[in-house]
């Protein structure tokens, strides 16, 4: 199948970028005598009106023969005024441009089917607020965020895009809560994040999260009304006096106006099943029961009164033998500080962490009503990327267990509209971070062994095209705006050579002479099968590993 993936990937492009030739060659008369995808013999060869169209059995490459009277072709009268050279140069540079300009093109195309198949997609609604951020103390859970700085937005991919153009800068958000609008400025924070082709580049963050918290609790305090009633931290609250609760919100909304009144609450207790599926998998199955919950009268927040907190900051798995579990971590455990500071919520308390990868922490936690400490280090691993080289990470072994809901789905009111704009800003982006690649690589800046060739592009092809459809296309996309732009470098035998010598008869109003182009095409394709040479290199001792491990195998 990768094989299959790889030729369909390559032949596409290909006859995508001589389609562009020929389109534009026909049209303005210009008569093309073969239309090839493909080298060598020919497996499929069909003759038209005047064009003879084929496909070669090699798929890396393809050509547009169009009737010129330099290559020593004989030229019919009739037909001296469609030969290419007798076209006016305009001409013949839009007839040159059209190939990479295709493959340009193409990826808006590719991107826009695979934009345009979401249909529905999460709502611009607050699910959680992170603690110690930008947007802690403005913004509220439940809050439905409709514009920023007037533009109005419909889901949530829209907000996170518009917030990460404005990095250190103020935006200002009109928002729907409690049956009304209020307008809220925040500064987005600097952050960096990894695109889809692998740039890094700064970008606006308020750490806000879509979905909010589900009704799973803590109990640490064994004389609390909740404790008392035979509620425990992990419980899924489901309904309060009858009233069904959704979001962990709703359990302090439900007990806000409670004077004291005895109330039933029904919960579902996951209870861990030991050795799930031979012991590949984590599981646990539900129990659900009802207590009587009494809380405390008078004022004060839901912990004070109930003993009910979120079950965020709850330690729910250590693994056996890791630093967590050799400092005594359990879980139950509710984390309290991390390095003699208070913990507001476990991915405040990551951040701190991985700040210090290598270093130990000291953490501070509740157990039985005991606050104890103890000191643990992050686990470092090594592993080979998808080029084999071997890559290091430090990775928080002990994990909480905080569940969220999912906000209803809403339908874009201008999906068409959202696919053509997405397609074209994911286009210009790679169009520019493959156009600074190469200039780097031009220049010194960046080393000669990221230069990838055909090895490199099998297995791209073979391992998208396994995920799906629209992994397919979008690693395509991202080859066709490369194969574009490397047709545009001044090499000649390829597209760009021949724009120069084209502004060079532009300039001295008379064609280079044939043997200087003929020279010139030689020290081209010599340069070309260099730089073909030096990306297969490349291939293979990128994955050298992997190469050999398959040849002993086969041999042995």
């Amino acid at each position: 199948m990768d094989l299959l993936y790889f030729i369909v990937l390559v032949s596409g492009l290909i006859f995508v970028h001589e389609f562009g030739h020929f389109v534009v060659a026909k049209a303005f008369g210009i008569k093309v005598v073969t239309f090839s995808v493909g080298f060598g013999p020919k497996l499929l060869r069909l003759r038209g009106k005047e064009t003879e169209y084929c496909v070669g059995v090699f798929p890396l490459g393809g050509f547009v023969r169009m009737l010129e009277e330099t290559r020593g072709e004989p030229v019919l009268p009739e037909d001296r005024r469609r030969t290419f050279e007798a076209q006016s140069i305009p001409k013949r540079v839009l007839v040159v441009l059209a190939g990479p300009l295709m493959n340009l093109i193409f990826p808006v195309i590719l991107y826009f089917g695979v934009f345009a198949t979401d249909y529905r997609f999460v709502p611009p609604t607050v699910g959680i607020v992170l603690p110690g951020h930008v947007a802690d103390g403005k913004l509220l859970e439940g809050d439905r965020i409709l514009s920023v700085d007037g533009q109005e937005i419909g889901t949530y991919d829209e907000l996170i895009r518009l917030v990460e153009r404005n990095p250190g800068r103020e935006i200002k958000l009109r928002v729907f809560r409690n049956l009304g609008y209020v307008d809220v400025e925040l500064v987005p924070e600097h952050a960096e994040k990894t695109t889809s082709v692998g740039e890094r580049r700064e970008v606006g963050r308020i750490h806000i999260l879509p979905n909010a918290l589900a009704p799973a609790i803590g109990v640490d305090n064994r004389e609390s009304p909740a404790y008392r009633a035979g509620l425990r931290t992990f419980d899924v609250i489901t309904t309060i006096s009858g009233r069904p609760v959704t979001y962990y919100r709703d359990v302090a909304q439900l007990f806000a106006d409670n004077r004291g009144e005895t109330v039933p609450v029904a919960y579902l207790r996951p209870r861990p099943i030991d050795g799930a599926l031979g012991g590949f998998a984590d599981l646990a199955a539900y129990e659900s029961g009802v207590v009587a919950l009494t809380p405390e009268p008078g004022q004060g927040d839901l912990y004070r009164r109930t003993g009910i907190e979120s079950a965020d900051l709850y330690v729910a798995a250590v693994p056996p033998g890791s630093s967590e579990a050799q400092a005594n971590l359990q879980r139950g455990d509710r984390i309290v500080a991390i390095d003699d500071v208070d913990a507001t919520s476990w991915s405040a308390m990551e951040e701190k962490i991985f700040v210090a990868k290598t270093a130990p922490h000291k953490v501070s936690y509740v157990r039985d009503g005991r606050r104890e400490s103890a000191t643990f280090r992050l686990r470092h691993v090594t592993y080979p990327d998808e080029t084999g080289e071997q890559r290091e990470d430090w990775t928080l072994q002990m994990s909480h267990w905080q569940p969220t809901v999912a906000e209803p789905l809403v339908e874009h009111p201008h999906r068409f509209r959202r696919a053509a704009r997405l397609a074209i800003e994911q286009t210009t982006g790679v169009l520019s971070f493959l156009t600074r690649g190469i200039a780097d690589i031009a220049t010194g800046r960046a080393s000669l062994s990221q230069i990838s060739g055909p090895l490199a592009i099998y297995e791209v092809a073979g391992r998208e095209g396994a995920r799906g459809a629209e992994y397919f296309l979008w690693v395509m996309a991202v080859i066709s705006i490369n194969l574009g732009l490397i047709n545009l470098l001044p090499i000649p035998v390829l597209d760009g050579g021949l724009l120069v010598f084209l502004s060079i008869e532009a300039v001295f109003r008379r064609p280079l002479p044939v043997r200087v182009r003929e020279v010139a095409s030689l020290l081209g394709m010599v340069l070309l099968v260099s730089i073909m040479t030096l990306a297969l290199k490349n291939d293979l001792e990128s994955r050298r590993e992997v190469i050999l491990g398959q040849l002993r195998e086969l041999f042995g």
